[in-house]
C-alpha cells in the first residue's frame, strides 16, 4: 500500500521553547511539502506565554511573526520562501489551528507537544494540553513531537 505524502503542512508556533524542532522535523521528513509556519497570537483574555501581557495587538502580532522568522532563519539549511511561508492568527491555539487547517487546505499538522499544558484553570484541572486539543479538533493527521 502506497503512503501519500502531504503537500501542505502546518507548523504552529506559540512562542514556547523547542518549537523549532517541529519545523526542523517537518523540513527533513517531508522535503517536497510546502510548509506554513503559523505564529499563533493568544488573545489578551487567554493564558499567555510570558512577556506579551501588556503589548498592543499589532505589536504582539509583529513580535510573533518576528519570532517565526528567527525560527526559520535558525534552521541549518533555511528553505526558500516558496517552500515555507509565515502566517499569523489570533486566538486560542486549540481553536485557531483546526480552523486554519480547514480554511487553508492543509494536509498535516506538526507541532511540538512537550509541556504544552494549558495554563488556564480548566486546562490544569482536566490535564488538557494544547496538543491534545489540536488532535481532538483537527480534521487532518497531527504529528506531536516530544
Amino acid at each position: 500500500m502506497a503512503t501519500l505524502e502531504p503537500d501542505r503542512i502546518l507548523v504552529p508556533t506559540l512562542g514556547r521553547p523547542r518549537e523549532d524542532e517541529a519545523l526542523t522535523y517537518t523540513l527533513e521528513t517531508f522535503p517536497d511539502a510546502d510548509v506554513i509556519l503559523l505564529a499563533v497570537v493568544t488573545p489578551l483574555d487567554a493564558p499567555m506565554s510570558e512577556g506579551g501581557v501588556l503589548e498592543r495587538h499589532d505589536e504582539r502580532t509583529e513580535a510573533a511573526r518576528a519570532s517565526a522568522v528567527r525560527m526559520l532563519e535558525g534552521v541549518d539549511e533555511p528553505p526558500t520562501e516558496e517552500r515555507v511561508r509565515i502566517d499569523t492568527a489570533e486566538g486560542r491555539p486549540g481553536n485557531v489551528v483546526p480552523q486554519y487547517v480547514t480554511d487553508n487546505d492543509v494536509d498535516h499538522v506538526v507541532l511540538y507537544g512537550h509541556d504544552s499544558r494549558s495554563s488556564g484553570l480548566v486546562g490544569r484541572l482536566l490535564g488538557q494540553s494544547v496538543a491534545a486539543t489540536v488532535v481532538d479538533r483537527t480534521p487532518r493527521p497531527v504529528t506531536i513531537l516530544e
